[in-house]
């Protein structure tokens, strides 16, 4: 039985930036406001990303809109929010993020069982080159797609 995904926000700029090695799943340590701002979709992960500093991970410049019902003392809608992931995970990913070019990239934020979720990326950062090689790789396999499809169909 696959557990249910409620999407709430995608990072497509970062599949765009960097190119995305591996992926893990953290949790969020958030307050009461927040979660129900998230669960509103006002969440922008465009200039996010996550940092480890003394064995914790933490979500840095992840812009949560403060709850449209909340009071005054609103949150400050760009702190660091601390990731909850296993020991074992966050030195892994210490050793990762110590090589050249690798850094941590939030690809995606969504609800499982209840529970706020951000799907973090490793990536490694792409030159324009890169990029216009991957866009043109891109277009190939679409028409190639596109070329078996209207075989198929005729």
């Amino acid at each position: 039985m696959m557990e249910e995904r409620k999407l709430v926000a995608n990072n497509r700029k970062a599949y765009h930036d960097y190119e995305i090695l591996e992926r893990y799943e953290a949790g969020m340590a958030l307050t009461g406001a927040e979660v129900k701002s998230i669960r509103e979709g006002k969440i922008q992960l465009r200039d996010g990303y996550a940092l480890i500093r003394k064995g914790e991970a933490f979500l840095m410049n992840c812009h949560i809109s403060p709850y449209s019902h909340e009071g005054d003392a609103g949150h400050d809608a760009t702190r660091s929010r601390k990731l909850l992931l296993h020991k074992h995970q966050i030195k892994r990913l210490m050793g990762k993020t110590a090589e050249k070019g690798l850094t941590l990239i939030p690809l995606s934020v969504y609800f499982l069982r209840g529970k706020a979720k951000v799907e973090l990326g490793l990536g490694r950062g792409r030159k324009t080159v890169d990029r216009r090689e991957a866009k043109r790789k891109k277009a190939v396999e679409r028409e190639i797609r596109t070329a078996i499809k209207r075989g198929r169909a005729s």
